[in-house]
């Protein structure tokens, strides 16, 4: 049922059961130790009563006819004089007499020094004392209780009544201060609705430091790294559609021309000419491919997983040099390899350091030479070097050259789509890496690629 109502009525609630069990403890503990105090009062009052009683004349059976029982200065007392044979003198008589039983008995036979107990009359309740007056009688005295009585029925009306009042306005403070203490939650909960109706990713204003505040902080974290995938997500798709557009219009005009040159009527397109384009078109539909395949690639963005799977370092950058040597025949790489093992994924390695190459090939002179060089760093670090003598990059293009779709000024009229280098920084991240880039001593471009691992043991 308390699933069905607000968090800040079951602390209401929760406050005031709270506070209802301190009232019923408390209640219970002032009553008592009320009760048990009036009680000993009245005993120690009707005790020294009883004591100053049996040291004067009231103890001598002749005198005590005689005596009111008014005579203590109470109305509500009586008295008698209780042989050790069972026998009760009063001033009036047995009407007269407290309620006698064992406990006044036994202190007529000397048994005990005095008694006290409550005792049942038919004119009410009565607490009665019995004292030793001379030998084998004991001087009992009795009052009634019906007033102490009405004093505790009185407390005990008195402090439920109390009670309740402060529950309930335990009650208040508890919805009043859940009120107050959820408010951030009322506006963590305002914030994800509007999330979800509009999309809207605008951050929570905070105030304060404590457990809520923190939580509004990471509320936040989640709002800016969620806004941050929309907008790689958003530059993804502006990026991929402006590079896709340049050879899909290229292939569409070249497929148009050809389907044109086809026509009856239409002028005969001589055989170079169809075989130059048909060319292009295989060009520009193996660059889709690669672009494609690119675009798949990064827009999978798997978090970073660590696959148990050994990998040779050494002979994934020979098989990514010798794919290079194949694909760019006039540039040669000056490849220089120590053994180093790592887990990870060969096939993901294999493609990151053929980005790397290529981008090598693409910037290096006819004929020049890339330098591929594995150094170890310490024991648990490599980094592979790729170093080629092209015209280098410029100090301001360094940071962003392994950003998706980024490519310098002077690389816009190069083939490429922008990706490669971008896969290389991913799959560095997956295993543990890092990239950057830098001028290397050849005087082109230096691109660096770090990972974990060690050195074979034998």
């Amino acid at each position: 049922m308390l699933d069905r109502v607000s968090l800040r009525t079951r602390i209401g609630i929760l406050a005031a059961l709270v506070a209802a069990g301190a009232v019923v403890l408390v209640s219970l503990a002032a009553f008592f130790t009320v009760r048990t105090s009036i009680l000993a009062t009245l005993d120690d009052n009707l005790l020294q009563r009883a004591y100053a009683a049996a040291q004067s004349r009231l103890a001598d059976p002749a005198q005590l006819a005689t005596i009111p029982p008014d005579v203590l200065g109470a109305g509500d007392i009586r008295i008698a004089l209780l042989q050790a044979n069972a026998v009760a003198r009063s001033a009036e008589g047995a009407a007269s007499a407290p309620p006698l039983g064992d406990d006044e008995l036994a202190v007529a036979r000397g048994l005990e020094p005095y008694s006290t107990r409550t005792a049942s009359s038919p004119d009410g309740p009565y607490r009665v004392v019995a004292v030793q007056a001379g030998s084998g009688r004991a001087l009992v005295i009795g009052q009634r209780l019906e007033p102490t009585q009405k004093v505790l029925t009185t407390l005990g009306t008195a402090l439920p009544i109390v009670g309740g009042i402060g529950v309930l306005l335990a009650a208040l403070a508890g919805l009043a201060v859940a009120r107050a203490g959820l408010r951030p939650v009322q506006r963590l909960t305002a914030a994800t609705e509007r999330v979800a109706a509009t999309g809207d990713l605008r951050p929570i204003p905070v105030s304060g430091s404590d457990e809520l505040a923190r939580l509004t902080h990471s509320f936040n974290e989640m709002l800016g790294a969620l806004a941050t995938s929309q907008e790689q997500q958003r530059r993804l798709v502006a990026d991929a559609g402006h590079e896709l557009r340049t050879p899909l219009t290229s292939l569409r005009t070249n497929l148009e021309l050809l389907a044109a040159a086809d026509r009856p009527g239409a002028p005969t397109l001589p055989e170079s000419d169809r075989a130059e384009i048909l060319d292009d078109v295989r060009a520009q539909i193996a660059e889709l491919s690669q672009l494609v395949g690119d675009l798949v690639e990064l827009a999978r963005d798997d978090p970073p997983v660590v696959l148990h799977e050994p990998v040779e370092l050494t002979d994934v950058v020979e098989r990514a040099a010798e794919r290079a040597r194949r694909r760019t025949g006039d540039v040669e790489f000056d490849v220089r390899l120590i053994p180093w093992t790592l887990i990870g994924d060969a096939t993901a390695l294999e493609r990151a350091v053929l980005n790397l190459l290529d981008n090598a090939a693409k910037w290096s002179p006819p004929g020049g030479t890339a330098r591929v060089q594995m150094i170890q760093v310490d024991d648990w670090t490599v980094v592979i070097e790729v170093a080629d003598t092209g015209p280098g990059i410029a100090e301001q293009d360094l940071p962003r050259v392994f950003d998706r779709f980024y490519r310098a000024d002077g690389a816009r009229t190069m083939p490429g789509s922008g990706l490669g280098l971008a896969i290389v920084k991913q799959v560095a991240g997956r295993h543990g890496g890092a990239v950057w880039a830098g001028r290397a001593p050849e005087g082109g471009a230096l691109l660096v690629l770090r990972l974990p691992g060690r050195r074979p043991v034998g």
